[in-house]
């Protein structure tokens, strides 16, 4: 966490930062506060595109059951991590999420300082979001899913359908 921020709590309103998202159009900036609006998001918090536990374990537990969080009511999926457009609508790409897990690019970590998430993950990967799984509805955190450092238990998908 960073020293100036907190931790977002349930209940409080999501952050009003810009995020970018690519497409086969280009780079999208979009404001926070518009793209949750009137909607209900799951949205995982990774470390990076292509780390181990992200690649391996997160990311294709929400791709494989995104018709269960579907079938749950959730309008969109989103994953976060520090990283460029270009890298996350290629990790994205390779993990088959196109068109079903929007690839949120947060290049100079302004929105996962605002929400409180930003962690020093030593040298090769400097500062990133810590792992997590948060609902959220019509811009409101209604629940939050946090993992301790170096852990992948309860921001699972299967972990987080289960206790929806």
């Amino acid at each position: 966490m960073t020293d100036e921020i907190p931790i977002i709590e349930v209940g409080q309103t999501i952050p009003d930062v810009s995020i970018q998202i690519k497409s086969e159009e280009g780079v999208d900036l979009i404001e926070t506060a518009n793209y949750f609006r009137d909607c209900r998001v799951i949205m995982i918090t990774v470390p990076g595109a292509y780390t181990r536990t992200c690649s391996a374990k997160h990311l294709p537990g929400f791709v494989s059951n995104a018709g269960k969080f579907k079938a749950a009511g959730f309008d969109k999926i989103a994953c976060l991590a520090v990283n460029d457009a270009h890298v996350m609508r290629a990790w994205g790409l390779d993990n088959e999420a196109d068109g079903i897990i929007d690839m949120i690019a947060d290049p100079f970590a302004e929105f996962s300082d605002a929400l409180g998430l930003t962690r020093f993950m030593g040298p090769i990967l400097g500062r990133r979001s810590t792992r997590c799984a948060m609902i959220i509805e019509s811009g409101i955190l209604t629940k939050m899913f946090m993992e301790e450092p170096a852990a992948f238990e309860v921001s699972s998908a299967q972990h987080v359908l289960a206790n929806i």
